[in-house]
């Protein structure tokens, strides 16, 4: 033992040696770039209000660097400028401006995050933003930058190779759950949705604690007061474009003008990727809007399912369909394209990437179809409405059907009609039946369940608030009708073949619902008797929550839409 002690003292003094002269040469090799060989060129946005007792220098370092999108690229060659954000389940959400030019064919892939440590990981294509124009990609966060904070966004390039030490310019990635990410201008106000402000559902700010930031750089952005803060919609004035030395004439491409909130009280700015396009001018809103009746429902991997409904809806009175599509990767464009080419439908997709955005994007659905319809109904895609009188008294299905559940009432101050919903078990189906789900599921629990409603988008209250469907209404001119059972009932298809509910556990989509696997509120109404936090078959889920056997819609529809064959 005596004689190996000054061996092993010596093996160790070698490597230390060693690591010395490879460390020396790595930092040589960083040293000798020069700085034309650096692609990133940081443009600092402040905030926060330069009193030294104002803020803590961690977080303002942080704001400083996020807002602003710093890289620049001359070609697709090199990096492409861009900003990213960090989704939850570190998913990277990479959105690349209008004006950056890119390859025409985003499906086939070739793209590449960048991070530090020089791990790459590959950026698919997700979609175009409808009101930025904005490209989007996804890529995810890799396991060894996990554990690096602050989150550093990524380069995005078509080349990772060629990367090598620039990655230490970029800016800190701002996080989902603190971000001003969609805007919208009425002809009045201006719409702004903002997450991680107001954070508990029913606990709102009032809006004097606010007011909207217009500008690229702090120190010259315009303020206007907030009018509105429910949810995360927050309504504000228009800024004068003067101030901001632009002309009204002057095109939201010519000149982009974030936008984001202001916390008063904190002296801070919400990260954001939102941006603020003028008004139209001289262009009143639609008098006679183009459509009675108008659906819309948020979205994702529905295109099994898109078909049945857009059909059933179809026939029996809406006459325009509004998709919020949330990051679908199925072949849901394809059937969109193909409904819309064959004439008898009308189907818009709108791409809100957004997670766990349920309640707002539904608020921008009340502004945005404004002025191309009368009444919205917000129903999901396995949820079919229908009257028990139809199945009496209508040998055929009509476009007034659905509108008559509107005229119920002589009063003319309806401005929300609710409908309960029955909810449907699997019934004994062990996958996605081919006949569609109303053929498919005739078994249903025999309490009613929650409601949802059809609304008259002109009764809708300013603060666009809205839980589970149903809207607050300006209650000084509109009243809230609930039609009984034997009016009209939903057929809620919602615990399906286990293959089809499984996929559930992705994510909910609402902003203050729990997702599945977060282990918290067992025993609430979102949540499935009898299944736990994780997405494991319960025994017997082929028969469960089956009370009542009711054929009633499935025989009606294959009366009307059902042909038979000689056999």
């Amino acid at each position: 033992m005596p004689r190996k002690a000054p061996t092993s003292i010596f093996l160790i003094f070698l490597c230390l040696l060693l690591l010395a002269f490879y460390s020396l040469l790595l930092s040589r090799s960083a040293i000798s770039l020069s700085p034309t060989h650096l692609r990133f060129r940081p443009r600092n946005l402040t905030t926060r209000y330069d009193a030294p007792d104002s803020f803590n220098h961690v977080i303002r370092e942080d704001i400083n660097e996020l807002t602003h999108r710093t890289r620049l690229v001359t070609s697709i060659q090199g990096p492409v400028e861009s900003v990213s954000v960090l989704l939850p389940n570190w998913e990277v959400l990479v959105l690349v401006s209008h004006d950056t030019p890119l390859t025409s064919n985003l499906g086939v892939g070739g793209f590449y995050c960048f991070f530090p440590r020089n791990e790459t990981s590959p950026a698919n294509f997700s979609g175009v933003l409808p009101f930025t124009s904005a490209t989007t990609f996804k890529c995810t966060l890799p396991n060894r930058n996990r554990r690096l904070q602050p989150f550093h966004q990524p380069v995005l390039t078509r080349f990772p190779e060629r990367e090598t030490n620039v990655i230490s310019a970029a800016p800190v990635m701002p996080r989902w759950d603190f971000l001003a990410y969609e805007c919208f201008s009425t002809e009045t106000d201006v719409v702004l949705f903002v997450k991680g402000v107001n954070n508990r559902q029913g606990i709102n700010k009032s809006p004097e604690e606010f007011r909207c930031v217009f500008g690229n750089d702090i120190k010259n952005a315009v303020k206007t007061p907030v009018t509105s803060s429910k949810q995360e919609v927050f309504r504000c004035l228009h800024p004068n474009l003067m101030e901001l030395s632009i002309s009204p004439s002057t095109t939201a491409a010519a000149k982009r003008i974030k936008v984001s909130i202001e916390i008063n009280r904190e002296k801070l700015v919400v990260p954001s990727v939102a941006y603020y396009t003028p008004p139209r001018r001289h262009m009143p809103s639609n008098p006679n809007p183009t459509s009675l009746l108008c659906a819309t429902t948020m979205v994702y991997n529905v295109a099994k399912f898109l078909r049945e409904w857009v059909m059933y809806y179809s026939k029996i009175g809406v006459d325009k369909f509004i998709l919020y599509d949330n990051g679908s990767d199925d072949d849901l464009e394809r059937v969109i394209k193909e409904l819309n080419e064959e004439g008898d439908y009308n189907l818009e997709r709108i791409f809100w990437v957004w997670p766990k955005t349920q309640e707002a994007g539904f608020s921008h659905s009340a502004v945005y179809a404004k002025d191309s319809c009368t009444w919205m109904m917000y129903v999901d895609v396995d949820e079919f409405i229908f009257s028990p009188s139809w199945l009496k008294n209508s040998s055929q299905p009509s476009k007034t059907m659905l509108k008559s559940l509107l005229s119920i009432s002589s009063n003319g101050s309806i401005g929300q009609v609710s409908i309960k919903c029955n909810d449907f078990g699997p019934s004994d189906q062990k996958k996605h039946p081919a006949m569609g789900v109303i053929q498919g599921y005739n078994c249903r629990r025999q309490a009613e369940q929650r409601h949802k409603s059809i609304l008259l988008l002109e009764a809708v209250d300013h603060s666009l608030l809205n839980v589970i469907h149903h809207f607050d209404l300006n209650n000084n001119h509109y009243n809230w009708k609930e039609l009984p059972l034997e009016a009209a009932v939903i057929n809620h298809y919602k615990y399906q073949a286990w293959p089809e509910f499984m996929t559930k556990f992705r994510r909910r989509v609402s902003a203050f619902v729990a997702d599945w696997r977060t282990r918290v509120n067992p025993m609430s109404k979102d949540r499935t008797p009898g299944l736990g936090f994780q997405p494991i078959k319960p025994e017997g889920w082929e028969n469960m929550f089956c009370d009542v056997k009711d054929d009633r819609l499935k025989l009606w529809t294959k009366k009307w839409f059902g042909s038979q064959t000689p056999q």
